[in-house]
């Protein structure tokens, strides 16, 4: 059998659906091998996108995303979207190609040490020196991948051995079950929950599984416990039960420490350090902490566990649930809740350009419990943390780990792509849009009818806030953008600019109803930024 061919039914073994990429001359035969394969080619316009597709893909499946180029600057151009993956824990499998490794006539061209580059970004980086190599190495891939804490792993073939005739064969794929908690912390920890006073669950990405999110809602619903949610953690237990707290927003005090404050012992559920950094709800050092988890924690100054409990986190949960006798109830969350919720149920001003809260408040309208929204990175994310409800997990998709621009358009694809009956809505910034926004022809030529919202300031946002903040000079953070409305048309997608006397909810129906790929340019006033992120939150007192 050639090289390619057991390389791609290697990878149709593992049930690979998609790969996304940008092929060169060096991986032509593995391109050829995917001609016939059931494996279905989504070639991008951009090697980073098809890597965020691909981080987008294991996130929201739990297998890993595939994305691939050719060599050197191909490579290097998949960086960004390999460091996204490890850090957000996304299963992805990043391939590149390689000049021949003998009689390489090219010399130095092109070349450069891509598993050395890749190594420091992920949890594992081979080439294949040899075509039997191919099935361990891709099994051995895709074990690593999946494994707890989930990430990248980055698998070179260089383009003499794609060529080259091999008798090895497809190597099966097995299952590996999680194991169980172990009995003894469970009771332990069981005790440390009835004995504290006000525990407080924080439930982070990690615990992002269908299976856990029934067993949390059932646990909170039993014991009267109440969880926050990180950012990426959104939608695990739904904002309209009653113990949530609702979701974590700015690495600063922000409405929720109210509540955490009052807290004497954290349960952590799936939790990592990259995520919510723990000195934000830990700076005095005086938590009792209880992690729940898949794999052990990564010691840090302000995450140091009491107990840790490992093993499967929905079983962790559900035995925990027996050895809590009776409902409690904790009036502190009750009034944090109360308070947050107060917050997000403010009515916004109205104004043209709109305020944040007000294009939250537009965009919950129109999205439907199991719709998704995917942002990029700004401080509109921040608002959308803060003040967007949501009620299944992994409906709000943003990246709070490595927090790149230029992700929100890629993700907004694959969820499509992967959730064709659901409504599908990409937010971006001005600055984020443009990193990616020739991927707007890969929707087109994929059929991918996504609704993008560009909420647009003609500047870094974030970084003109943040400048402001420090007391510096308003300098570098401006410039032009082109009319994105037309932008959109040259591509032959639908264009739409809101003015000043229409209602962006309605602007957002409309562009659904056209189940066409459309792209929405929408003024923003962020005057509110430091108004509410310098001054309001720097005098936030908790009167309860």
């Amino acid at each position: 059998m050639k090289a390619s061919d057991l390389f791609v039914a290697q990878l149709e073994e593992e049930g690979v659906e998609y790969m996304f990429g940008l092929p060169g001359e060096e991986n032509l035969d593995l391109l050829e091998s995917l001609r016939t394969s059931r494996i279905k080619l989504i070639v991008t316009r951009h090697e980073q996108a098809a890597a965020f597709m691909a981080a987008t893909y294991g996130r929201l499946t739990g297998k890993p995303g595939v994305c691939f180029s050719t060599l050197g600057p191909g490579a290097t151009n998949l960086v960004t979207g390999v460091a996204q993956a490890q850090l957000i824990g996304a299963p992805l499998i990043s391939i590149s190609g390689q000049k021949a490794l003998t009689d390489n006539w090219q010399a130095r061209f092109q070349l450069v040490n891509a598993v050395r580059m890749m190594e420091p970004l992920c949890k594992k980086a081979v080439s294949i020196t040899d075509p039997g190599m191919i099935p361990t190495v891709i099994r051995n891939a895709f074990k690593h991948a999946e494994a707890d804490r989930p990430g990248a792993i980055h698998i070179e073939l260089p383009e003499d051995i794609a060529e080259e005739e091999t008798e090895a064969t497809v190597q099966r794929r097995s299952e590996i079950k999680i194991p169980y908690p172990d009995p003894e912390s469970v009771k332990r920890a069981a005790a440390m929950i009835n004995e504290a006073k006000n525990p407080l669950i924080i439930v982070s990405s990690g615990a992002n599984r269908k299976a856990i999110t029934e067993e949390l809602e059932n646990f909170v619903g039993q014991t009267g416990i109440y969880l926050v949610h990180t950012q990426m953690g959104k939608g695990i237990v739904p904002d309209d039960c009653s113990y949530s707290l609702f979701a974590t927003g700015i690495h600063a005090r922000d409405y929720v420490n109210c509540g955490i404050d009052g807290a004497d012992l954290i349960i952590t559920i799936g939790y990592d350090i990259v995520e919510y950094p723990p000195y934000l709800w830990n700076s005095t050092l005086d938590k009792q902490i209880i992690n729940i988890d898949f794999v052990e924690s990564v010691p840090d100054r302000y995450f140091n566990p009491t107990l840790e409990v490992i093993g499967d986190i929905a079983s962790s949960i559900r035995e925990l649930a027996t050895s809590i006798p009776e409902k409690r109830k904790f009036p502190i969350f009750e009034h944090t809740r109360y308070f947050i919720e107060e917050k997000i149920n403010t009515a916004a001003r109205k104004s043209y350009p709109p305020l944040p809260q007000a294009v939250v408040q537009s965009v919950r309208k129109v999205m439907g419990r199991e719709d998704i929204i995917t942002l990029d990175n700004g401080i509109y994310k921040l608002w959308f943390a803060r003040l967007y409800k949501t009620y299944a997990p992994n409906t709000v998709l943003l990246d709070n780990a490595l927090a790149t621009m230029g992700a929100g358009l890629p993700s907004g694809i694959t969820a499509k792509l992967l959730f064709p009956d659901h409504r599908v809505l990409v937010i971006c910034g001005d600055g984020g849009f443009m990193m990616n926004c020739q991927e707007i022809e890969t929707a087109i030529r994929y059929g991918i009818p996504i609704v993008v919202l560009v909420l647009n300031d003609n500047g870094f946002g974030f970084i003109k806030w943040k400048q402001k903040n420090m007391h510096f000079e308003d300098f570098g953070l401006d410039y032009g953008n082109p009319d994105f409305s037309l932008f959109a048309r040259s591509f032959g997608a639908v264009g739409i600019r809101v003015k000043e006397d229409d209602d962006l909810a309605e602007v957002l129906e409309k562009a659904f109803a056209l189940n066409k790929v459309a792209v929405i340019e929408c003024p923003i006033d962020y005057s509110i930024n430091y108004e509410t992120f310098s001054i309001e939150l720097g005098k936030l007192t908790c009167e309860f």
